[in-house]
């Protein structure tokens, strides 16, 4: 099959480990503030549930989103998860931003993880997003991301091994230029005081 040379390709053959990607549209800032990361994070689980992928790690920034799960048995309903999550949020945005129609997310990608070590080496990642773009200095530390739920709900040994690895040779889609970083607590939108 010819690629689509404009748009990424959705191979979703197999059941077992995805990482997804994606941006806002023109890598505006969306998401610029708690409670819209928290409204999209619970929108996000709540999608995720709907079509029975089980999250293993997330991190939601104010203009992107990375996520590593496993599918159910059928992984092409990826599509519709997000499909559904974008709709949705896109709306609600929109509303709160008084921007109807606006274009509010560009473009996901996903990837099938084959091997083991790609797999934790993604969750790393995922775990590690916002402290890998100076959002918080302690990835724990910020609440729309997977990195305290990991801590709390991993075993010691197994959560020391994923913390060793590298994840200089993750290749992600990931350009971000921060808000104003509020230390721990999260973002402030760009002209608040």
């Amino acid at each position: 099959m010819p690629e689509w040379p404009h748009a990424p390709s959705h191979r979703l053959l197999e059941q077992g480990a995805y990482m997804v990607t994606c941006g806002t549209y023109l890598k505006q800032h969306h998401l610029d503030s708690p409670e819209k990361l928290t409204f999209f994070r619970d929108l996000f689980f709540t999608c995720a549930q709907e079509f029975g992928w089980q999250l293993q790690a997330w991190a939601i920034l104010s203009n992107h989103y990375h996520w590593v799960g496993v599918s159910p048995e059928n992984p092409d309903s990826l599509r519709k998860f997000v499909s559904k999550l974008h709709t949705l949020s896109a709306k609600q945005l929109n509303q709160w931003d008084t921007m109807p129609g606006r274009k509010v997310w560009f473009q996901y990608y996903d990837s099938h993880i084959t091997f083991q070590t790609s797999f934790y080496a993604r969750l790393k990642y995922v775990h590690q997003n916002a402290v890998r773009h100076g959002v918080v200095n302690a990835a724990v530390n910020y609440p729309w991301c997977s990195a305290a739920w990991f801590e709390r709900n991993s075993r010691p040994a197994f959560r020391r091994m994923v913390e060793q690895f590298k994840t200089d040779r993750v290749e992600v889609l990931d350009e971000f230029v921060p808000l104003i970083s509020t230390g721990e607590s999260g973002v402030k939108p760009p002209h608040s005081k």
